[in-house]
């Protein structure tokens, strides 16, 4: 069973879902079939987004259980090594994977991921630099960006 956890950030309210002791979602939507219960580690992520939201926090340190295809896995895990305050584009992230024209691939595993801002789709862009769809809204991946820039 999915216990769920609302988190009131600064870019709006955000939904969280641990099971069985691993982090498996981080919403801007409220997370279906899920019973809204506090857990330490809930709580222990709430304190690290404090942490991120203040600009003292740039790495995750939760157990995290994004479910998905291997190769959604696979990219998941790729925008887990960008750097906090840097930005790749889905070309880089396709070529990085051994794929370089899988651009619409990755695309399309950055939009599915389950734990948006921990697993940071935020710091891909288009190329040229333009900033492309974001589950939470342009204005939130815009703000995610200026906040990890200071």
């Amino acid at each position: 069973m999915k216990l769920s956890y609302t988190y009131d950030s600064p870019v709006g309210m955000l939904y969280l879902a641990e099971e069985n002791g691993v982090l498996t979602d981080l919403r801007f939507r409220p997370i279906p079939i899920a019973e809204e219960r506090e857990t330490p580690l809930l709580s222990r992520a709430a304190e690290q987004l404090d942490e991120y939201f203040d600009g003292r926090r740039h790495e995750f340190d939760l157990p995290l259980y994004p479910r998905g295809t291997p190769f959604q896995t696979s990219v998941w895990s790729a925008l887990q090594d960008i750097p906090y305050g840097e930005t790749r584009s889905y070309k880089n992230i396709a070529s990085a994977l051994g794929k370089p024209t899988a651009c619409r691939a990755v695309g399309s595993a950055n939009n599915k991921n389950p734990i948006s801002i921990i697993i940071p789709c935020h710091r891909v862009i288009g190329s040229g630099g333009a900033l492309t769809g974001y589950g939470g809204g342009l204005d939130v991946k815009q703000a995610l960006l200026e906040l990890e820039k200071r």
